[in-house]
This record gives C-alpha cells, structure tokens and sequence, in this order.
C-alpha cells in the first residue's frame, strides 16, 4: 500500500478530541486519507471489523484483542487526576448503590469498565446494571447514570444528581496512577502493508496535537458550541485532558488491564502493552 492508496482514521467527534480533530480537518488533504467519525463503541467494532485502519479507540478495544494492534506512541485521551467528562451521576452516595440500578452509557466499553471496578473495588458496593441511551425514554429516572463525552458535560447542572464520581479522581486517589481512556490502536495487518504509511500518519496526529494545544484558545471557540457550554468553560475542561502516553499513564493503562484479566474481562496476552515507535 502506497500514500495514495485509502488510509481510514477513526476519530470522535467528542469536545474532548477537539484540539487534534480540529486540526486535522483543517490541515490535512493527504489524497486517500479519510477521517471516520464516530461514537468510540462504533469505532471500537469497526477496528475489529476492518472497516477503518486505525484510530483513537477504548482502551478496552485493545485490551480484549491485543493480538490484532499495535499502540501509536505518545498518543492517547487521558487524565492525570479529574477528568471532568466522564462522571457516575448519582442521586444517592455511591456507598450506597448495591442493589440499585446504574445506567451505564452504551458510548464506551472503557468507562463501563472503569466504574464497575470503581464500585465494586474500591467502593465495595454491587448495582444492578442496564445499558442504555443516556437521553433516551425514561432513563433519566435511574439511581445513578454513568455518562461520558458531551453527554456527561450536558448533565454537569443537572440538579437531580447531587453525587457525583468524576471517574479519573477517583482512580487517581486509589492508585496515584492517571487514566488512560483512549489509546491510538493501529491493525497489525494495516503495519505490515505499508509500515512507512503508519509512520507518515503517526507523525501527522501527533503534529496535530501540537499544533492543537498551542492553538487551544481557538480550539474552544469551535468546539463549545456542539455542547453547548461557554467557550471559558470549555478551555478550563481542556486543559485538563491530556493527549500524550508518558511512562506513568502506561503504568496506568497497565495497572486497568490488570484488574480486567483478575476480573476474567481480558486474557493475560493483553500485557505486555505492544507500543509502536515513532
């Protein structure tokens, strides 16, 4: 395969990928480089399906099929202490939720993971779960909602959930390690067609990076009003994400896999983490 042949990077349209989204939008007209936009479970099924290359995906995605991708290095959505986007919305304390239900947001295999090991582990408690569309029917009448992305920013006024768990707090306050939500996961057959194409990519994500967080002020005039929420408040959430994979979110990724294969969720082979170099 040759850089003129279809290159198809999965992306979310989340307020939280605005400062590399954007910037790829509007720099980038590589002929046969298509951008996919979608939910991260979508993304997550069209990874494993083939139907894109590569792509910022759950963490989860790779986990529980490790052997079919290889980790971009330097790339991932993470957060080295609150989050602000990823919440269990509760309308009692979290101590308290055995027994009730939590409906879990359908829009992310990693998060649902996370708070089931946040109650059941750290909290000791056992809900009873559903899956569903946050904002869809009856929903909103549940004990507790988790919610992620835009989602969870919609609900952050919502008086009727007084309790609130920002996910990466709580992880960070048990663990003292960051979050690692997303990871840019590549197929391996996509590597092993044109290994110098994956390479041209990855330098290419991670200029827009760069590029996106110089330029963050900007980033939010286009990005809040998808939610909506004030361009203020939208620069103080951004600063607060983190899009590199350092030495110590890799210990975080890894300390997750971990309590996913104790938990028989991921097979042992998820660990060691395969990272493709620069």
């Amino acid at each position: 395969m040759d850089s003129q042949k279809l290159a198809r990077v999965g992306m979310v349209k989340y307020v939280n990928m605005a400062p590399i989204y954007e910037v790829w939008k509007r720099t980038i007209r590589e002929e046969g480089w298509e951008l996919v936009e979608a939910p991260p479970s979508a993304l997550n099924r069209m990874l494993a399906a083939g139907e894109i290359d590569l792509g910022f995906v759950s963490a989860y995605e790779y986990c529980v099929r490790p052997k079919s991708y290889q980790i971009l290095a330097d790339l991932s959505i993470s957060a080295n202490g609150p989050v602000g986007s990823v919440f269990l919305f509760s309308r009692i304390p979290a101590a308290e939720l055995t027994g009730r239900t939590v409906l879990l947001s359908s829009q992310s295999e990693t998060s649902v993971c996370l708070v089931k090991i946040i109650l059941e582990e750290f909290f000791r408690v056992r809900p009873d779960y559903s899956s569903g569309e946050i904002f869809q029917g009856d929903n909103i009448s549940h004990t507790a909602i988790l919610a992620i992305g835009d989602e969870a920013l919609r609900l952050a006024d919502d008086s009727r959930f007084p309790c609130r768990l920002d996910l990466g707090e709580i992880w960070k306050r048990h663990t003292g390690l960051p979050f690692v939500f997303s990871v840019c996961a590549v197929r391996e057959d996509f590597c092993a067609q044109d290994p110098g194409l994956v390479a041209k990519i990855h330098q290419e994500i991670l200029r827009c990076r760069d590029e996106g967080r110089r330029g963050l002020p900007a980033i939010c005039e286009l990005a809040a009003p998808r939610v909506p929420m004030t361009v203020q408040k939208c620069y103080e959430y951004l600063t607060g994400i983190e899009y590199d994979l350092s030495e110590k979110k890799i210990q975080g990724v890894t300390r997750f896999f971990q309590y996913l294969i104790d938990r028989g969720v991921a097979a042992p082979d998820a660990l060691p983490l395969k990272i493709r170099p620069f």
